[in-house]
């Protein structure tokens, strides 16, 4: 085994004082790791020619934008956090992420696509993410002990930023669960991995996904983070204020939630034109 570096494990000591998740940490160290093979050296040694030459390099690769603004990020926090260059964080230029509105089911499509997964875990899993608007991470880290069943209640733990948050129990997921239960038997985490003592994989959720996604004969755009966006949709196009949704989804700023708002066809249809307030006359008196 590989001794750790003074410089690596001090990223590492750097990123647990600000209490930043496992995942981000992991992400982070990758995406330095990633600078540092580019060029064939330590990455204290490199500058803002070579960041800049690194993001060209990636964005040539057709890395994602949310991909590369994720390795933006950790070189910011490398260089400003870490090395403690104060002035050479803010001129690593984030990517301009293309506006895209998100794919939404509709309600049949949503039942095609949750018939398709073979596996009743998996299918269980995926329900109860488009049932309580959670992110795929949420759903595989769901806990027995999470699902209050009195209060009609589902408790999220450490979700996104390391945030708690409370969102709706559906009576039908509630009875699904039960059933999921019976047949199953899970002690302590709702959906355990092939080890029982560990949750199920995010990439075991995205497989079933994708396989549903191709049974069902849906876009290949369809994620698990669809179902996100069709549970958010959905309750707007039903009525349910969006400052709840905001609350329901975890979102810290509204704007966040708010484009919804451009993907509810409903929610277009059914908002009154000013002019049907008025008494007008179509044709002109002669």
């Amino acid at each position: 085994m590989m001794e750790m570096s003074p410089l690596r494990r001090r990223m590492i000591e750097d990123m647990m004082i600000r209490n930043l998740s496992q995942a981000t940490q992991q992400s982070y160290l990758y995406a330095v790791s990633r600078l540092s093979r580019h060029f064939g050296q330590s990455p204290d040694r490199l500058g803002l020619e070579e960041v800049r030459a690194f993001q060209v390099h990636l964005a040539s690769t057709g890395i994602s934008w949310p991909a590369l603004n994720q390795t933006v990020c950790a070189l910011r926090f490398f260089f400003g956090v870490t090395l403690g260059h104060e002035d050479l964080p803010e001129r690593i230029a984030y990517a301009r992420t293309p506006s895209k509105l998100p794919r939404v089911l509709s309600g049949e499509e949503i039942v095609r696509f949750l018939e398709a997964v073979p596996s009743l875990k998996a299918r269980t899993a995926l329900t109860t993410a488009y049932a309580a608007g959670l992110r795929a991470a949420e759903v595989a880290c769901l806990k027995l002990g999470d699902i209050d069943s009195e209060r009609g209640v589902i408790c999220v733990k450490h979700g996104k930023g390391g945030k708690d948050r409370t969102v709706m129990l559906s009576p039908q997921l509630l009875s699904i669960l039960r059933t999921y239960w019976r047949l199953r038997r899970p002690d302590v985490w709702l959906f355990p991995g092939r080890d029982e003592a560990r949750p199920i994989g995010v990439n075991v959720l995205h497989s079933a996904c994708r396989f549903a996604r191709d049974a069902a004969s849906l876009d290949s755009d369809v994620t698990m983070h669809t179902l996100r966006h069709s549970f958010a949709t959905h309750l707007l196009e039903s009525g349910t204020d969006i400052r709840i949704i905001q609350v329901l989804l975890g979102h810290n700023n509204l704007s966040t939630t708010a484009r919804y708002t451009k993907v509810s066809n409903a929610l277009i249809r059914n908002t009154i034109s000013p002019l049907d307030r008025l008494t007008l006359e179509v044709v002109p008196p002669d």
